[in-house]
């Protein structure tokens, strides 16, 4: 699962100390952090903004666009660690302008369901690279 070549019960041992997960296939970090953090069987994954990996600009000028790349990343991320979008529990949205969230909610339901995983939205004023949204997530190793 999250450890390549590592067996079932050294998993289970090692389950108690932290992981940090650097995503080769998702977007590069734009900072001093981990894509991910591992600890007590859940993953905790660092704000995604839509940075297409491909080329490290964002994917974009509308919600549209940029809500679609953000949960590829999420998802391309989720599958490098042997997950799918059905292990994320929680999901924390950050947008620069709260009247996309309609726009926002269609592209999350496309990803996310029919069980959606609890979820938090907010405003913020600004975000790294000008982006219009960053999502977090807390996914389930189980």
């Amino acid at each position: 699962m999250i450890l390549p070549g590592v067996g079932e019960r050294q998993r289970k041992e090692r389950m108690d100390m932290k992981q940090c997960f650097l995503s080769r296939r998702g977007p590069k970090a734009i900072g001093p952090y981990s894509t991910a953090a591992i600890l007590d069987g859940l993953c905790f994954m660092s704000g995604m903004v839509p940075v297409d990996p491909a080329t490290g600009k964002l994917a974009g000028e509308d919600i549209e666009r940029q809500a679609r790349q953000v949960f590829e990343n999420i998802q391309t991320v989720m599958e490098e660690m042997e997950l799918s979008m059905a292990h994320i529990v929680k999901t924390t949205v950050f947008l620069t302008d709260l009247s996309t969230f309609s726009a926002v909610n269609e592209i999350y339901a496309q990803f996310f369901g029919p069980d959606y995983p609890a979820r938090s939205c907010v405003q913020v004023s600004a975000l790294p690279m000008g982006a219009k949204i960053e999502v977090e997530a807390v996914a389930s190793l189980k």
